[in-house]
C-alpha cells in the first residue's frame, strides 16, 4: 500500500488552509469598502449648477452604498484647487471627483498646471450634458437675441458679463461669444457661478452665460431675460429662446460633468461606483430632476466616459483658441 510522505501531506494541507484563509480575506477587503464616510470633491463654491448636481449624486450614493457621503466645496483657479486636491487624495475610493468641461478647457487655458487631468484620475461615469443660458438683467432695454447683439455692438453701451472664474466654460461661452459677435463685452470672474448670478440679479452686471439650471428660476419669475443658449439646438425648458447659433452661425457650447476617482484607485472600486451611479441615472426621479434643469442624464462604462475626455480635448481647445480667452 501507498503511503504518501508526511512532510509532503503536511505541506498541501497548509497551502490548502493558507488559500482558505487569504480567499475570503480578499473578498472580505473588497466588501468592506466603503469603511468611512466618502467625500466628494465639488470644485466650485456651493449654490452652483455644478454643486446642485453634487449634492443629488451624494445623497443617492448614500443609498446605493451605505455611507454617508459629504459633499466638500473646494472653489478658486478655475476649478484647480479642487482637482488637485482630488489628485493628491489616496486612491483607497474614499474620495470622488466631480469634474466638469471646466478641467478640459483648462488644459489649454493654463500654461501649467499642478495635475495631470487625464493622468491622475481614473473616469468612473459620466453624469449629465448641460447647456448654458445667456441671461441677462431684467433692465437691459433688450428682449431678444438680435436685439442683444445690436446693443453690445454699440460702444456706448456697457455690457458686462459674469463668470465661475477665469477659464471657467461660463467664461469661455461667454468670451466666445463676444469674438464672434465682434462686442464689447467685459469679463468680470467670480469664485463660482453662485455669486456671479447674485451680481446680475442685483444689476452690478449685466449678463452671464449660466448653466441653465442656475438661472431658469430667475428667467422663470421674470428677474431675468433669457436671450439664447449655447447648445446646438434650443432647450425643452425654454421652448421660446433660440438658440444662439440661430442668430451667431457656428457658435455651440455644451457642457458636461462627471465622477473621477484618483488613479490607481482600485478597479473593482471604480465599477461599483459605475454600477451605483448608473443605477442613479436611471431613476424616474433623477431624470425628472435633471430634465427640469434643462440638462441630459448621460451613463456609460469608465472606458467610454475616458474616450470621451480623450476626444473633449482637442474641442475645447479649439474652443479656447477661438474665444481668445486666458487665465494665466
Amino acid at each position: 500500500m501507498f503511503h504518501p510522505n508526511r512532510r509532503a501531506v503536511h505541506r498541501a494541507i497548509a497551502l490548502a488552509s493558507l488559500l482558505c484563509v487569504l480567499a475570503p480575506a480578499s473578498v472580505l477587503a473588497q466588501a468592506a469598502w466603503p469603511s468611512k464616510p466618502i467625500t466628494l470633491i465639488v470644485p466650485f463654491a456651493p449654490g452652483g449648477s455644478t454643486d446642485v448636481t453634487g449634492r443629488m449624486l451624494a445623497a443617492k450614493l448614500k443609498d446605493e452604498l451605505g455611507q454617508t457621503v459629504v459633499v466638500e466645496n473646494r472653489g478658486g483657479a478655475g476649478g484647480n484647487l479642487g482637482a488637485d486636491a482630488a489628485a493628491r487624495a489616496a486612491p483607497d475610493g474614499h474620495t470622488l471627483f466631480l469634474a466638469t468641461s471646466t478641467h478640459v478647457t483648462n488644459i489649454s487655458l493654463y500654461k501649467k498646471l499642478s495635475y495631470d487631468f487625464q493622468k491622475d484620475f481614473a473616469p468612473v461615469s459620466q453624469v449629465a450634458f448641460i447647456p448654458n443660458a445667456l441671461a441677462i438683467n431684467a433692465k437691459v432695454p433688450v428682449n431678444n437675441l438680435a436685439e442683444f447683439m445690436t446693443y453690445i455692438r454699440d460702444p456706448r453701451n456697457e455690457m458686462r458679463y459674469g463668470s465661475a472664474g477665469n477659464g471657467s466654460s461660463l467664461h469661455i461661452a461667454g468670451a466666445l461669444f463676444n469674438s464672434m459677435a465682434k462686442a464689447n463685452m467685459v469679463h468680470v470672474p467670480y469664485k463660482g457661478s453662485g455669486p456671479a448670478i447674485v451680481d446680475v440679479l442685483g444689476g452690478q452686471i449685466e449678463a452671464i452665460f449660466s448653466p441653465l439650471v442656475d438661472v431658469l428660476p430667475h428667467i422663470r419669475s421674470g428677474k431675468l431675460k433669457a436671450i439664447g443658449v449655447t447648445t446646438k439646438g434650443r432647450s425643452d425648458q425654454l421652448p421660446g429662446t433660440p438658440a444662439i447659433n440661430e442668430g451667431l452661425a457656428g457658435y455651440e457650447v455644451t457642457l458636461w460633468n462627471g465622477i473621477l476617482v484618483p488613479a490607481k484607485t482600485p478597479p473593482e472600486i471604480v465599477a461599483r461606483l459605475n454600477t451605483a451611479i448608473n443605477k442613479i441615472l436611471a431613476q424616474p426621479d433623477t431624470r425628472r430632476l435633471l430634465a427640469e434643469q434643462g440638462s441630459e442624464p448621460a451613463p456609460g462604462t469608465p472606458a467610454q466616459f475616458r474616450d470621451f475626455i480623450a476626444k473633449e480635448v482637442p474641442v475645447w481647445k479649439r474652443l479656447v483658441e477661438l474665444s481668445g480667452a486666458t487665465a494665466d
